[in-house]
């Protein structure tokens, strides 16, 4: 893996030793690529992509990126043709944005359409609602720095919670967490979350392949027949801002059915090791 910890004092510039004499002065060498920290006391060294799939969010822009890390590489709005000032109002609150339009339709296809304009080793996935904290994305890196492939929200672990499910939503959760547990061996605590984060190569192990809200139960489901490194964080979910969801709960709640029945039957992922399924609880990992 191409990323490790790194303690640092206050006082070190955290882009290394300056270069050996007969150098360029200005150049700064820095151990395993560079450093991007993300406090006094520690900095990582991947690169991290947010990618945030949009259509007409241009209310909710300022508070979702307020709370963004300003030691993240990038951030890769996909624009769902907006017909609001979704893409103008990105540009003035971060003038190094990343836009990309997007040519299909749905949840699903923008994410795959924004992975795929990333360029840093790890991606994270946030939603343009500011339904998600962005503050929660040092606990994702982490997890991944720390050894896991893939960074679940969730929720329902110890430490979660939601100001935004319906009774009926939660019930539809629950059933088809528990279907997905037991078709595919996953010890999951939430299914139908979208702010997750992962290794970018992990993308050439899950081939994503789908365009509705489905997105996210299908990216569970393969990393588990992949045998990837799960780990669980604690996630806290915002009511929606401005505007209204997209989301149904009876209609969305069949495509997720339908994907899992699909994908049970599927013969096309080669059989591998059980992953290790870990929920973060009060900021420690433990096997479950």
């Amino acid at each position: 893996m191409s990323s490790f910890l790194h303690p640092a004092r206050s006082d070190e510039d955290p882009l290394g030793p300056p270069s050996p004499a007969g150098g360029n002065p200005d150049h700064h060498e820095r151990p395993a690529d560079r450093y991007r920290p993300v406090s006094c006391h520690f900095a990582i060294t991947p690169p991290v992509s947010v990618v945030i799939p949009a259509m007409n969010e241009a209310g909710n822009l300022p508070y979702v990126f307020k709370t963004l890390p300003g030691w993240i590489h990038e951030v890769v709005l996909v624009d769902g043709n907006s017909t609001d000032d979704t893409v103008r109002v990105a540009r003035e609150l971060r003038p190094d944005i990343k836009v990309i339009p997007q040519r299909g339709k749905g949840k699903g296809d923008a994410l795959i359409t924004g992975f795929a304009a990333c360029t840093g080793e790890i991606i994270v996935m946030v939603d343009a609602d500011g339904s998600a904290d962005g503050t929660e994305i040092a606990s994702y890196v982490s997890a991944l720095v720390a050894g896991a492939d893939f960074a679940k929200g969730s929720r329902f672990a110890n430490g979660g919670s939601t100001d935004d499910m319906t009774g009926i939503r939660k019930l539809g959760n629950r059933v088809l967490t528990a279907l997905v547990n037991a078709k595919f061996g996953a010890r999951y605590t939430d299914l139908c979350y979208g702010y997750n984060a992962f290794w970018k190569r992990c993308l050439d192990e899950i081939h994503l392949d789908c365009a509705g809200f489905e997105v996210e139960t299908l990216m569970n489901i393969r990393v588990v027949k992949a045998g990837l490194r799960v780990q669980e964080i604690p996630s806290h979910e915002y009511h929606r801002i401005h505007g209204d969801s997209n989301l149904r709960a009876v209609r969305d709640g069949l495509r997720v059915l339908k994907v899992i029945l699909r994908e049970r039957a599927s013969r096309r992922s080669r059989p591998r090791p059980r992953p290790a399924v870990i929920a973060m609880e009060t900021g420690r990992g433990e096997a479950r």
